[in-house]
């Protein structure tokens, strides 16, 4: 309410300014410029206020004081302009037109030098601008959005936005391939040396897949916008308790006719982290401790080729992919006590290790046509593959209370997954009625192929366990077609559109059971068809520019991960396991959103989301003092939230704030005794500190606080907090550019929290490798003359998300 009550004072405030100075900036032949940088400035202190051109070329500057002013507008391409010096008394003052010429001939004697803020917020998007930011250096794309305002990674590392756990992630507008742990994994592998801008797309319209209920993180990689020949190389070295290293070089060459471009990263990463589990169940008391390491090598590339067949037309193709090798172990030592008593009874010591490999290629082949007439067609044909391999040795062994050996059980599980996705989306646009029209289709189709072998080990040899072991095939087919329109009014824009999705999945688990002393084959299948609507809808009221509200409504979707409907078992260890669940369904969200954008810095968002049958990851209860984690739909989920974010820059200091509350309430009831009713309210405050120190050098500081909350429904957890520091220097008249930092300063990044469903307790905590001191060199070399990039968005759609937590693989 505090936050509510100071948001309407300070409109309120606002009321009491009308005076402005405005104007037009336009190219040499008189056409309006959108997105031109204009600068109001003073003689004797510099820069007073900072504008962008609209879509027509207007700018605008209000609550002005009086005094002799210049403006300036520059636009990438273009020469500075400035206006005459004239004098403002207070009333509204009109600018003669800006007029920006081209800039001719070669501009390698000319160094542009444009920093993007580190933050940018819009009414449907929140953007940041990684590149350019000392504190991610070093830095994966996981620990970039367990960072990141308003998202969340939880102990199981699933990713969350104001309480919601659908969400989409993109790479370069292509939805992944994964979810769950092999998500986490594949974002570990992406440096933060390859990251342009995290996008965290509130409010996607029908031309988005409708899958995501929390909205979509679009992850950016850097592109080349240069003509000629250029490239640039890197390398990258942090410690913490153990040493990491990272390398990558890109090359391009681009003409009038032709674009050819290509990268490749290599990183070494090794990391450490524990956990403890403490579960009392029964009459039963588990007191885990757990020490995991994790080594992992990836390879990422990436090489594609665009031919510009004339001013309107462009085709291209793409190749890139992920070759990664990983080995991992987890060191646990379990004390086993009977709670009547507080005996020690047992010690459960396992030395667990695995090596998997997550290999994957994908292939585009993409067609742009684009005339002056806004007539705009883009087509997608995408084929990908994803290889994945793991082998897992888990031996078990039993102690008495005097540290006798009494007893071993071991195990190596066996799980390749081949994965095959095709897909061809196209979309159209053009002007009509004074708006724009859009609309388009896709085709996807999956086929899935997992092969689950559990050995049991006596003595060094291996024998097949037929009744734990299977085979699971799952195929969906997507089939979608959308429109989309938006048409500006004198005082409002318009945006609506409706999204129909068709989908076909069928999946087959394969495998033994005893029937009568006999071994007999099972064959537990299932099919799903089912046909939705998704509509969406926004309406942006801009009479006044300093003071714009934006009403939206969007209905989303979130399909099962491919293996989270695989219901055949898999054993973390004695105690523990998981397994599928084929009755799981999708969970459907309906939002409803109001955001105020003040001045052009003040950004209020207000969000109401309702979700059936929501998803969440629930440790049940089985044979007595055993347990096993499976996904299952909560009745309903209820999420109020509030999002506040302010920029602020003073000469050589600027800092962005960001606010996330959320209410959320989940409930649902299984029955004997299994109850969910939980609810909560939460805060994230996320700030990041900017400041000039000339010659060169500048530094950053960053924080982020989240207190209590509720991970998947059922797990409380306690408060943390973060607070990063890093300094940079550029070299070599900006070509090259040196970063250090230390992460997580204050070693505060620890998680914590407590979990009483289904008659168990459990209290779990765990830290990583969080504080590292991080260098990071990069060189730019060849050509400078800027040529934006052509944007290309793949076909690789929703269905690449949901692979599961045992599949793996991700496309570039």
């Amino acid at each position: 309410m505090k936050v509510a009550f100071t948001f309407l004072l300070l409109l309120v405030i606002a009321s009491g300014y009308g005076q402005s100075i405005s104007g037009l900036v336009k190219d040499e032949q008189g056409k309006p410029l959108a997105g031109a940088s204009v600068s109001l400035r003073k003689s004797d202190s510099g820069v007073v206020k900072l504008a962008v051109s609209s879509s027509t070329g207007e700018f605008r500057f209000e609550a002005i004081n009086a005094g002799k002013y210049i403006v300036s507008g520059t636009f990438i391409g273009h020469t500075e302009s400035f206006s005459v010096p004239f004098i403002f008394n207070g009333s509204d003052f009109k600018l003669k037109d800006l007029l920006l010429a081209k800039i001719s001939g070669s501009m390698k004697e000319v160094t542009v030098i444009a920093k993007k803020p580190p933050v940018e917020v819009k009414a449907d998007k929140m953007i940041l601008n990684v590149e350019g930011s000392a504190n991610a250096v070093g830095q994966d794309a996981l620990e970039l959005l367990r960072k990141s305002p308003g998202v969340m990674v939880d102990k199981d590392e699933n990713l969350s936005v104001s309480g919601k756990n659908g969400v989409q992630v993109y790479i370069d507008g292509r939805p992944t391939p994964l979810s769950g742990k092999d998500l986490a994994d594949y974002l570990k592998t992406i440096q933060s040396s390859s990251i342009e801008a995290i996008e965290i797309i509130t409010n996607p319209s029908a031309k988005y897949d409708a899958a995501g209920n929390a909205g979509i993180i679009n992850i950016r990689l850097k592109k080349n916008k240069s003509f000629g020949t250029n490239g640039s190389v890197s390398a990258g070295y942090n410690i913490g308790i153990t040493p990491k290293y990272n390398a990558g070089i890109s090359l391009n060459h681009r003409n009038k006719h032709i674009n050819i471009f290509g990268n490749y990263t290599y990183n070494d990463s090794r990391t450490e982290s524990e956990m403890r589990l403490y579960r009392k169940q029964l009459d039963t008391l588990f007191d885990q401790k757990s020490t995991m390491q994790f080594n992992g090598k990836t390879h990422n590339y990436k090489a594609g080729l665009d031919y510009f067949i004339n001013k309107r037309s462009t085709i291209g193709v793409m190749l890139n992919g992920t070759a990664n090798d990983m080995t991992f172990s987890n060191v646990s030592r379990t004390p086993i006590s009977y709670i009547p008593t507080g005996v020690l009874d047992r010690v459960l010591v396992a030395d667990n290790s695995s090596k998997s490999n997550r290999d994957n290629t994908n292939i585009n082949v993409n067609y742009r046509y684009a005339d002056t007439l806004g007539h705009e067609l883009n087509m997608d044909a995408d084929y990908g593959t994803f290889n994945i391999g793991s082998n897992q040795f888990q031996p078990n062994y039993y102690y008495d209370p005097a540290g006798d050996l009494t007893s071993s059980r071991v195990y190596n599980m066996i799980a390749p997954t081949d994965i095959h996705i095709y897909t061809f989306k196209t979309d159209y646009e053009q002007n009509l009625k004074k708006g724009k029209f859009g609309v388009g289709g896709k085709f996807s189709y999956v086929d899935s192929k997992n092969d689950f072998q559990r050995y049991n080990v006596i003595s060094n040899i291996k024998d097949l366990d037929t009744l734990r072991s299977n085979n699971f095939n799952y195929k969906e087919n997507v089939n979608a077609v959308y429109v989309n329109y938006n048409r500006a009014f004198k005082s409002i824009i318009i945006q609506g559109g409706l999204r129909v999705e068709n989908t076909n999945a069928e999946g087959r688990s394969n495998g033994f059971r005893m029937d009568q002393n006999h071994y007999m084959s099972y064959d537990s299948s299932f099919k799903r068809n089912y046909t939705d609507l998704f509509p969406s809808a926004a309406i942006t009221f801009n009479k006044n520019p300093m003071n714009q509200w934006t009403v939206t409504y969007s209905r989303r979707i979130d399909r099962p991960a491919y293996q989270d409907l695989n219901p055949f078992e898999f054993k973390l260890d004695e105690y523990t396991y998981q397994k599928g669940n084929t009755e799981l369904r999708p969970q459907y969200t309906n939002s409803f959103g109001i955001t105020n954008t003040f001045k052009y810095k003040l950004n209020t968002t207000l969000n109401y989301s309702h979700v059936n049958d929501v998803f969440t990851q629930l440790i049940d209860t089985a044979e007595r003092s055993k347990s096993f984690m499976t996904k299952k739909n909560l009745a309903t989920q209820d999420i109020t939230s509030l999002n506040v974010s302010y920029p602020f820059q003073w000469k050589w200091y600027s800092v962005f704030a960001n606010l996330n509350a959320y209410y959320s309430k989940y409930k649902a009831d299984f029955g004997t005794g299994r109850k969910v009713d939980l609810d909560v309210v939460a805060l994230n405050i996320y700030t990041q500190h900017s400041i000039k120190f000339g010659k060169g050098y500048s530094g950053e500081i960053s924080a982020f606080y989240s207190s209590p909350s509720i991970w998947q429904g059922t797990f409380e957890t306690k408060a943390f907090y973060f607070v990063d520091a890093g300094i940079q220097k550029s070299l070599w008249k900006g070509k090259a550019n040196l970063k250090a930092t230390v992460s997580d300063v204050f070693k505060t990044m620890r998680w914590s929290g407590t979990s009483t469903f289904a008659g168990q307790y459990l209290r779990a905590g765990g830290s990583w490798e969080s504080r590292q001191f991080k260098l990071y060199f990069t060189y730019r070399f060849g050509s400078a003359q800027i040529k934006s990039e052509r944007q290309r968005k793949t076909g690789l759609e929703d269905e690449n998300k949901r692979v599961g937590s045992q599949g793996g693989g991700m496309s570039n």
